[in-house]
Formats: structure tokens, sequence, C-alpha cells
């Protein structure tokens, strides 16, 4: 076994000893977010789904809820998951990071670290066929590389985590499609491959026509 995958064994047993299942119900480890949070928010939704959302950390109103992906950018990813064929209680959606930044900034290389061992347990926990990476910092977090996730998305990888492989497509985020109406059809094609990779959803691909990517 490697360091790399024995640095990776430690991390998933540490959070492993401090989660309920697959929540975190009492974390101290970065002292900014804990000043800033009103609470963990911990991922919804199935604990055997087939795919898997994984998006950057909770914003306000996410950590006024206490769920992920509720505001204007859940309502997004709402829409394109129906357009696929499939409802939000049909798939598993995390965050790197579970607790809000301050001001919605980047969570801090620091803070990903601190949070990259409830991930990896949730991964292992809920074993995705399929994990689909929302925007640049969950993408580059999962992957361990630079991302262009305009160019990539779409693109199935594979990512390895310890002893474990997983199966990821980037992902622009959906709040994307708020600033630039062009990635709309990006972001709904996406999903759309994303559902039929993972053998979910109504196989339609609602708006997507996958010989684009």
């Amino acid at each position: 076994m490697t360091g790399e995958e024995t640095d990776t064994a430690t991390s998933v047993d540490v959070a492993a000893d401090a989660m309920d299942g697959l929540s975190v119900h009492a974390c101290e480890r970065c002292p900014r977010l804990v000043e800033s949070r009103s609470q963990i928010v911990n991922g919804t939704g199935p604990a055997d789904a087939d795919l898997l959302f994984l998006g950057e950390a909770p914003g306000a109103n996410e950590d006024e809820q206490g769920e992920p992906f509720v505001g204007r950018s859940g309502s997004i990813l709402d829409d394109a998951l129906r357009d696929a064929g499939l409802a939000r209680a049909d798939v598993r959606i995390t965050n790197c990071v579970r607790c809000r930044p301050p001001e919605n900034r980047d969570p801090t290389t620091e803070e990903l670290a601190n949070c990259r061992g409830y991930l990896e347990r949730e991964l292992d926990l809920v074993d995705p066929e399929l994990v689909v990476t929302l925007g640049k910092v969950p993408s580059e977090h999962l992957l361990d590389r630079s991302v262009a996730v305009t160019k990539e998305a779409g693109d199935v990888v594979d990512v390895r985590l310890g002893e474990r492989s997983y199966r990821a497509v980037v992902s622009v985020h959906p709040a994307a499609t708020l600033y630039d109406g062009s990635q709309r059809q990006t972001f709904f094609e996406t999903i759309a491959r994303a559902a039929d990779t993972a053998g979910v959803g109504d196989g339609d691909g609602g708006q997507a026509n996958l010989g684009d990517f």
C-alpha cells in the first residue's frame, strides 16, 4: 500500500469516528467556518443513490435551511434533473465543505482538506455509480488537478480515492447559467449524460443532444 493510500484510509477512519452514518453533527476543525455557520449542512438523498452530485460549500440559503442546493442554483438543478427524468429524491446531493464560508467565499485549501475525510466516507458508504462535480472547486478537489470546467463539461473520468475507484462527470455549476445563458444547454446536456451513464432517469435526455459531447 502506498503512503497516499495509507493517508486516505486514515482520513476515512477518522471521519467514521466523527460521523453518525452519513452525517456530521459536531465539527470544529475550521474556526472561521464555525463562526460563520448557522449549522452543519450534510448531504441529502438516498444512502444508496446511483447518482451523487458534489458541490462546493453551502451558501446562505443552504446554511439557513440545512440542505445543499436549495437556492436559485438548486432550482436550476431541479429543472435539469426533471428534464432527465429524475427528481431530487432520486439522487444524493452533498458538498466538499459542510459549513458556509464567510461571505460565500471559496473554501480554502485547508478547509477542503479538513472536510475531505467526511466526503470520502460519504462516497464510500453511498458507493454511487457516478459522481457529478458541480463547478471548478469540486471538480479540482475530487480530480486533484486543474480543470477547465466549460471545456471538460460532460467528460466522464475515472477517480481513484485510496483503494476505491469512481466514475465522475465534470459539470459547470448551475449558477453559471444565471450569468451566462449559453451555459444552460451545456448544463442540461451534462446532467442528461450523467443520468444516462449512471443508468437512471428516463433515458430520453430531454433537451440534451449527446452528440455535442
